[in-house]
């Protein structure tokens, strides 16, 4: 997969099969419009593309929105890695992009610029100035500039339409069972390893600090929780806090995990954390002994649960 940052460094004399959106989380729904779209592309001995954007529009358009993503953009980028598209297309969304009309958008992007064949997208999808057309306008146009408009019906679990803003609801609110249903996968932390206080190793609950650069990223609300670590592609049991550790009066929040049966200096080291289950919610105690107690209760917990997300 090519990653082309900005439309306007595409280039290519061939006709191409297209899917456009922002596609945060890469959820089930999402796969589903590219599977499509790779499987007809190899057929057709086209090249799959998918144009997306960042920022996402919603931080552009409304400026004191605060939505955070399921996905950085790397991490979106590695997803789709793996569905086998051919070219991921990254554009700046701004202000001045907002402004382009159906019309402008589908002659001179779609069709001037992609020189599309097909173009795959959802049964709501909606573009242009003030997002004036719908699918089908875009049909309308598809029969003007001479290519396929295909739309891919919502994809459902449970009678519950699978939507990216649903799947944020649910790693707020710590139903992680729900997420990994809608993502097809685990919901995650990735970063580096960073040094941290050190408080951890004094009581006997040495602790790696998960740094994430990207203010974007959506973290889950403060607590413990079970976790599993992916570290140099081996996977170990462990559990989170997320937090300002108020028993040490912190101020500043932390993303904090605690392997179990480890024992390796880590400091600069990539990690990624999947989450499984919230334990409890963020505690002050009176002291580091009663910390220290709940720490060890927690860590009890954790290891009962986790014959429920062994396979």
């Amino acid at each position: 997969m090519d990653i082309i940052h900005g439309i306007q460094n595409y280039s290519s004399p061939s006709k191409s099969i297209l899917t456009t959106g922002t596609f945060d989380g890469v959820h089930i729904g999402h796969q589903k419009i590219i599977n499509t779209l790779v499987k007809d592309a190899k057929q057709k001995k086209l090249r799959a593309n998918l144009l997306t954007f960042f920022p996402h529009p919603r931080m552009i358009l409304k400026s004191n929105t605060k939505i955070k993503l399921i996905d950085t953009l790397n991490e979106k980028e590695a997803i789709l890695r793996k569905l086998g598209i051919d070219n991921l297309i990254i554009h700046p969304f701004s202000l001045e992009f907002s402004k382009l009309s159906a019309t402008e958008y589908v002659k001179d992007i779609l069709v001037g610029k992609f020189k599309i064949n097909s173009l795959y997208t959802g049964h709501n999808h909606r573009f242009g100035k003030n997002k004036e057309a719908s699918v089908d306008d875009m049909i309308l146009f598809g029969k003007k500039y001479g290519f396929e408009v295909l739309t891919v019906p919502a994809e459902n679990i449970s009678s519950t339409t699978v939507s990216s803003t649903k799947i944020r609801d649910a790693i707020i609110n710590s139903n992680f069972k729900k997420a990994k249903k809608f993502l097809g996968r685990d919901y995650e932390l990735n970063g580096i390893v960073a040094k941290g206080k050190g408080l951890g190793k004094t009581i006997s609950f040495p602790t790696a600090n998960l740094e994430i650069k990207e203010p974007y990223k959506l973290i889950p609300s403060k607590g413990v929780y079970l976790v599993r670590v992916n570290y140099k592609n081996k996977f170990y049991e462990g559990m989170m806090n997320i937090g300002t550790r108020p028993t040490i009066n912190g101020i500043n929040q932390t993303q904090e995990v605690h392997l179990f049966n480890f024992n390796e200096n880590i400091y600069g080291e990539y990690l990624r954390v999947h989450f499984l289950k919230k334990i409890r919610d963020e505690k002050k105690f009176n002291s580091i002994e009663d910390l220290k107690n709940q720490l060890n209760q927690d860590r009890d917990n954790c290891k009962r649960s986790l014959s429920i997300f062994k396979g």
